[in-house]
């Protein structure tokens, strides 16, 4: 695992990856293409990535770019380190994105840039302070006006059972068809794919904080099928059940 806080220089030669822990990438100088999931953006002074929990990634720079990283060790660490931010955190971590620093975020990323890094403390604190400022400053109800706080709470208290985009777009107060180009619009993403990945999401964070069996996970989930569920899993994160189990803090 890279330490909490890194200084980074990305050059011509592209980076196509993934890893087991979410990323921040915050622009310092310069330009990075960035590619989370298919969504690309572009990334400079006052701007960040949001790279999910083992989403593959690929960046690179045509004229150098340098970056300040945050690479968040677990959900556990969310936990212990920001307590009642915790949630808004996962929700920020989530899904990619590509977000604008106001002015006391990027006055903070300077600092910490500008900042011994090696040092245990404020490394933790500086990365704390940072994901408690960007859950804080980006507010899950996009200006469309979607709540994604209340989605989410939903998703999370159905998964396992079937869900429709008529059932999210009745929450919304919406048509069907109207509440899926508003939901495109703010996350990149279709209900259904949002939803698929929200329960695998989920999934993972119960094989690696609980002993219940894969079958029971996948049930809580919405997968009847085990095979299906095991095949869900490494299309989306690479690898299998028991290999994300393994990885557990």
């Amino acid at each position: 695992m890279p330490t909490l806080l890194s200084l980074r220089h990305y050059g011509q030669e592209p980076i196509n990856h993934r890893h087991p822990h979410a990323q921040l990438v915050f622009g310092l100088s310069g330009q990075l293409d960035f590619e989370v999931a298919g969504h690309g953006s572009l990334i400079t002074r006052q701007r960040l990535a949001v790279v999910p929990w083992a989403e593959k990634h690929a960046c690179d720079s045509a004229k150098g770019s340098q970056c300040l990283v945050l690479d968040v060790p677990s959900e556990q660490w969310l936990d212990e380190q920001l307590g009642p931010h915790a949630n808004a955190s996962r929700r920020l971590l989530d899904r990619p994105a590509a977000l604008q620093l106001n002015p006391a975020q990027s006055q903070l990323v300077n600092w910490l840039a500008a900042s011994p890094l090696h040092d245990p403390v404020i490394a933790r604190q500086g990365a704390a302070l940072l994901l408690a400022s960007l859950s804080h400053g980006h507010s899950p109800t996009h200006p469309n006006g979607l709540s994604l706080a209340m989605l989410d709470a939903h998703i999370d208290q159905h998964c396992a059972h079937p869900l429709q985009v008529e059932d999210l777009a009745r929450l919304s107060g919406l048509s069907p068809a109207r509440f899926h180009v508003r939901f495109l619009d703010a996350t990149g993403q279709t209900p259904m794919d949002y939803v698929r990945q929200r329960r695998l999401q989920l999934a993972r964070q119960l094989l690696q904080q609980s002993e219940l069996a894969i079958g029971e996970i996948a049930s809580r989930v919405g997968y009847s099928s085990q095979s299906a569920f095991s095949a869900a899993l490494a299309r989306q994160f690479g690898c299998t059940p028991r290999q994300l189990r393994s990885r557990r803090e």
